[in-house]
């Protein structure tokens, strides 16, 4: 009587577990289904950023196949969202130049931005004596012999968005924005120092996720 007692109670004890299981389980559906309603509702935007100037205080590729520089670069960023803020957690921007990057990655402070809010951050990269592949390097010198050379400013970092109080994992971003510097004129850019020159910019940047 008594084992037949224990396998009853037993099996009431597994059913259990099953119902607190599948009570868990159907709470969690729950939960993820509200939350991509509301992301679906809310129709979150990445973020838009603007190169709006670009300051040289060095550019020297005087030395067969390596280049010293020294910029600082002037960009802004918008939040379009009206109920959604972003964490930036981390942003490195550094400079390429046909796919090559010629500058260390200048780390730019972790901070939030607000709905509907403008940042504007003013970071230098810069680089010593970095080494750049002999036919970039060719490249390279006749650009500045011509006067104009192409840059590209880019920005590697991670995000996170903010819907009340629910924060999302983190996200990839990735910023590209073309920099075209007149290096042969400084009457296209503005004096601002014995060896330096800022120009303007104001150029829209691609931005993924």
């Amino acid at each position: 009587m008594s084992a037949k007692d224990c396998g009853g109670h037993g099996h009431k004890r597994r059913k259990l577990i099953r119902r607190i299981f599948a009570c868990i389980l159907i709470f969690l559906f729950l939960v993820l289904v509200t939350i991509l309603l509301i992301w679906a509702i809310l129709r979150p935007s990445k973020p838009s950023f603007v190169l709006q100037d670009v300051t040289v205080y060095a550019f020297n590729a005087s030395v067969p196949y390596y280049l010293t520089s020294n910029f600082q670069v002037t960009f802004s960023s918008r939040n379009p969202n009206d109920k959604i803020g972003i964490y930036y957690d981390r942003l490195e921007v550094y400079a390429t130049y046909h796919y090559q990057q010629i500058t260390l990655r200048s780390a730019i402070p972790p901070n939030y931005q607000g709905h509907k809010e403008l940042n504007v951050w003013s970071p230098n990269v810069y680089g010593t004596a970095i080494p750049v592949a002999p036919y970039n390097f060719l490249s390279l010198c006749q650009d500045q012999s011509i006067g104009a050379v192409l840059l590209m400013i880019k920005m590697d970092g991670r995000v996170r968005f903010k819907v009340g109080t629910f924060i999302t994992g983190k996200y990839h971003l990735y910023v590209r924005c073309p920099a075209y510097i007149q290096f042969g004129s400084r009457t296209a850019g503005i004096i601002v120092g014995e060896n330096s020159v800022k120009y303007s910019m104001v150029v829209g940047c691609s931005v993924s996720l």
